[in-house]
């Protein structure tokens, strides 16, 4: 360690392994030896430091700034800033290092044979030593660190190995994703042995046609291949011939050398069926090395999917199918254990995509653990491959800097050396926000000599107004464009490559506003052709309470009832004391850190439908098949109406073919408002779902509210002095409400601070005027606004236990984009529960609401609020007409809307929520609060890319609205 090698950027690994697509992690028992588990551990102060005598425990894999082993050294959240200031060579003084040891007994019967150690990724710098000899070492923090250790180990015997890494390096300046700061063994470390001569490599490139080549790549740790040695290939147990004349060939020019060898089979599979997102379908290809004398020395298996990627024109063709790519980014996540994922966890992250309707996968910003592409390849999803490449904070520098090429190059190359034979992996990524220069061409170049099978891809390439920097991407891959961008490039003539956006619609809090929007455009003009949704994950960390800790791998279920236990709460940048921050910022994924999904995947889910509905007039409906591949017999459905479920039997369509259907008897009679639902289901088991899965449920409105009859004459209404209206079942009266708790969206876009600028969280308010007439009350009140007066005009009047209450509101000029205009009341205790007619069951918004059907629906009052990891605006129903609370000892109250109306029913008033930063803080109130909107501002994805739409927005004007308890 006295070279320093942690801040140079020229040294990337020393003896290390050559990456290679043959697996290892995965063979018999015999030829394979895990080291997770318990190791002995000390932290220093940096590399420098001297090793003690005193040792913790740790659990590995697993990084140590989430467990209690790490001391002080807890995790760190940026998203563009680096940890430390000046330029990336400047190391922190205090440069945590953690030296990892353990013993371990080597096998006798692996003596003569070549040892390799694996260790599956460290972040960031890794010095690997065996039994006091120093065998190598890696930088990459997402890719494996393969060693030759058979010169250290001792079969039979005890040995030592320690792993030690440092956390600050020259490596962590291009790992300068958007995710916590972590450090250690985050992935499994194991040895494994091989025959001296054995299987180095593997490549597969299987065609839809059904053609198959696979070459191989023979090496021996001795001077020369021995004589005799041979290999085969079967794939589903039949044979894969020899090429020979690839053989002859490269006896012809010399290619075989002394000491490795390449030898090719080749074949065409009659009657394939081309793998895809829809039709996963896998064969399985077994290679084995023989001796000279035909006894088995090595094998190796992978799955293999037929399957050709190409670009045309502006499309992205699969198997020659112009698909659209329904995405979501993802990184490796744990809430307790920080990078570390298991397969089973890492299967349910892509069974929920897929349940969800999601096709397609970006790793970001590095390759993800391997097992998910052999689940990708499994379920069916599409990936974006992307190198461990993001030099955020210094993007500039870095492009062009020399010392870093090497880094740029072998980042690339070796994940490709690792991905290629996955049939699901079907767009290169060179990294992320990392500028553009000599460092990306330098490794375009390699990536497109090594697999012209693919296209790649870069978002900082595509400059001059996104037709330029062919060499450093193949697609068109925009980060949070508005959609009039998109549009305009499609229609602007200009446009010569597939449009596919790597992130748009920013999931942070309460989000994902216009998705609808999006994907009509896409769905409707060629050139346009998806993209991924950021993110996956919230990655709230479960934090103890009690000394403000990580809780740790080891902790037990910690998520109960849609909370977390009592003792823990969800952390973000900040709660460990990590300075500088971006706070919650990191919270903005589709689910929530234990995996549940927010009310923005049931839009994603609607969008994604398979099936498209839509009234074909004369008492039909039109169904189309929104498959790429296959009909719609893998389906099974059902309509409902009013409530009540009829049997239907779903038209044999094929992809893109439509139907005309008579719609099911039983509709109501005129003047009731009705809505014709398709229950779409799972008909036969799928991997990643078994019949009966309900994945989707379109639905149109056969017949439309009559709107409600004038009411006039009754008694006026009860108000008090101050002109506020007085009923039994208020504990607070009905007011005006301008405001909302700020979403993060509306936070970190800033408007929660103009809106704050012009006094809309708690505005005066002035008595103007009270009259009580012969049948009603009107009164008459301004709300003082930095804008002027907002004018509101209340009249209520009774017919019996009916109060009947009219508003009118102007807001003035200059008063534009404020969140909401309408009425906000609380209701007395004793109320649990909530019924309503209108979009559901979960948070809708007026740009967000397709993912809810109308209908009928019933909640309990404290779980109608979702709790996005920082407390904000949340429970919104968008187009109620009706909503009813009921408790056991409470006569039930009924409110009645003019038309639908975004309403919302919990716990907490919008002060409440603004003022807390974590739900630990938020004590729910007894009462409960109302919220009964005339207009509502939609929710957009300001944190991060464009705004709602302007038809979302809530400007200066007059509005009117009218509502009734009973």
């Amino acid at each position: 360690m006295a070279d320093r090698v942690w801040d140079t950027p020229e040294v990337t690994g020393w003896r290390r392994v050559t990456a290679h697509a043959v697996r290892h992690d995965l063979d018999e028992p015999d030829r394979r030896l895990p080291l997770d588990g318990t190791w002995r551990f000390q932290l220093l102060d940096n590399p420098s430091s001297p090793i003690g005598d005193d040792w913790a425990s740790i659990l590995v894999p697993g990084a140590w700034t989430m467990q209690d082993a790490g001391g002080s050294d807890l995790p760190h959240y940026t998203n563009v800033t680096m940890p430390w200031p000046g330029a990336p060579l400047l190391l922190p003084e205090h440069n945590p290092t953690g030296v990892h040891e353990r013993d371990f007994d080597v096998p006798a019967a692996w003596a003569g044979r070549r040892v390799v150690l694996h260790v599956g990724a460290a972040e960031s710098v890794l010095f690997a030593r065996v039994n006091g000899v120093d065998v190598g070492l890696g930088k990459d923090s997402h890719l494996a660190s393969e060693f030759d250790i058979t010169a250290a180990v001792r079969p039979g015997e005890v040995n030592t190995i320690r792993l030690t890494v440092v956390k600050w390096s020259d490596a962590s300046a291009i790992e300068d994703q958007d995710q916590w700061w972590h450090a250690g063994l985050t992935r499994s470390v194991f040895l494994y042995s091989t025959a001296s001569t054995y299987l180095g490599d593997l490549r597969v490139v299987a065609a839809a046609n059904g053609s198959l080549q696979v070459d191989v790549r023979v090496l021996t740790t001795g001077p020369v291949l021995p004589e005799g040695w041979r290999v085969t290939a079967t794939l589903d147990g039949r044979p894969v011939p020899l090429d020979t004349a690839h053989e002859q060939e490269q006896i012809d020019v010399d290619r075989v050398s002394d000491w490795w060898a390449e030898p090719r089979f080749s074949t065409v599979v009659p009657d394939v069926v081309p793998w895809s997102d829809e039709t996963p379908s896998l064969w399985t290809l077994t290679v084995v090395l023989h001796d000279c004398d035909g006894a088995e020395s090595d094998r190796t298996t992978t799955r293999v999917g037929f399957r050709d990627v190409e670009i045309s024109g502006r499309d992205l063709l699969v198997n020659g199918v112009r698909v659209m790519i329904r995405g979501v980014n993802r990184h490796d996540f744990d809430p307790r254990t920080g990078r570390t994922a298991t397969a089973s966890q890492m299967r349910a992250d892509l069974v929920l995509m897929k349940r969800y309707g999601f096709n397609a996968v970006r790793t970001s910003h590095y390759p993800n653990d391997p097992v998910l592409l052999d689940l990708a390849d499994e379920l069916g999803l599409y990936v974006v491959d992307e190198a461990n490449i993001e030099a955020h904070d210094h993007a500039h520098e870095i492009a062009d800097d020399v010392r870093y090429l090497p880094a740029f190059v072998d980042r690339v190359a070796r994940m490709v050396s690792r991905d290629r034979n996955h049939p699901s992996v079907i767009i290169w990524s060179l990294g992320n926000e990392s500028d553009y220069g000599a460092n990306h061409d330098a490794a375009a170049g390699w990536l497109r000599r090594a697999d012209p099978t693919r296209p790649l891809q870069y978002e900082g390439a595509i400059k001059d107004n996104w037709t330029g920097g062919l060499a450093g991407s193949d697609i068109v891959c925009p980060m949070y464009p508005s959609l009039a961008q998109i549009v305009e490039h499609a229609r602007s003539g200009s446009q010569n490559r597939p449009l596919i956006m790597c992130e748009y619609s920013h999931a942070m809090g309460n989000s994902n506003g216009t998705l609808a929007e999006h994907w009509a455009a896409i769905e409707t003009t060629p050139g346009l052709q998806g993209g991924f949704i950021w993110e996956f994950w919230d990655h709230g960390i479960l934090q103890r309470l009690s000394d403000g800790r990580p809780a740790g791998p080891a902790s037990a279920s910690f998520w109960r009832d849609g909370a977390v236990e009592s003792g823990y709460r969800w952390a973000y940048g900040g709660d460990f004391g990590d300075t500088p921050n971006d706070g919650t910022f990191c919270a903005d994924g589709l689910v929530f850190p234990d995996r549940t999904p927010k009310p923005a995947m049931d839009e994603h889910r609607e969008l994604a439908s398979p099936i498209r509905l839509s009234d074909a007039g004369d008492g039909q409906v039109r169904i189309v098949n929104r498959g790429s591949f296959r009909s719609l017999g893998w389906l099974r459905a059902v309509w409902e109406l009013d409530g009540q479920r009829v049997p239907m039997t779903l038209p044999d369509l094929g992809p893109g073919q439509e139907a005309v259907v008579p719609i099911p008897s039983g509709v109501g009679g005129p003047g009731v408002e009705q809505w014709l639902t398709l229950c779409v289901a799972v008909g036969r088991d799928q991997p990643w779902a078994p019949v009966g899965t309900e994945i989707a449920s379109p639905q149109i409105q056969l017949r439309p509210a009559l709107p409600a009859p004038a009411r006039t004459g009754g008694t006026p209404a009860e108000v008090d002095d101050d002109g506020l209206l007085v009923h039994p079942a208020f504990a607070v009266a009905p007011r005006l409400s301008l405001w909302r708790a700020p979403t993060d969206n509306d936070r970190i876009g800033g408007q929660a601070e103009r809106w704050r600028r012009l006094g809309l969280p708690d505005p005066e308010r002035r008595v103007i005027a009270i009259r009580r007439e012969s049948d009603r009350t009107v009164v008459d009140a301004v709300y003082e606004t930095s804008m002027g007066p907002v004018s509101h005009r209340q009249t209520t009047h009774l017919f019996g236990n009916i109060v009947f209450v009219s508003e009118e509101v102007t807001l003035p000029d200059g008063l534009d984009d404020v969140p909401r205009v309408g009425t906000v009341l609380q209701l007395t205790a004793g109320f649990d529960e909530m019924s309503w007619f209108g979009h559901g069951p979960r948070d809708t918004y007026p740009d967000r609401h397709v993912g809810g059907p109308v209908g009928e629906y019933r909640v309990r009052i404290d779980d109608a609020f979702t709790p996005y990891l920082r407390p904000q605006e949340s429970g919104g129903r968008h187009g109620v007409r009706r909503l009813r609370m009921t408790g056991p000892d409470t006569p039930s109250v009924e409110l009645t809307m003019d038309q639908p109306r975004q309403t919302s029913v919990t716990r907490f008033t919008a002060a409440d929520l603004d003022q807390a930063t974590h739900h630990d803080e938020l004590t729910p109130r007894p009462e409960s609060v109302v919220h009964l909107d005339a207009a509502h501002r939609g929710l957009g994805t300001a944190s991060c890319g464009p705004d709602t739409l302007p038809e979302y927005l809530v400007n200066a004007g007059t509005y009117r609205w009218e509502w009734t308890l009973s």
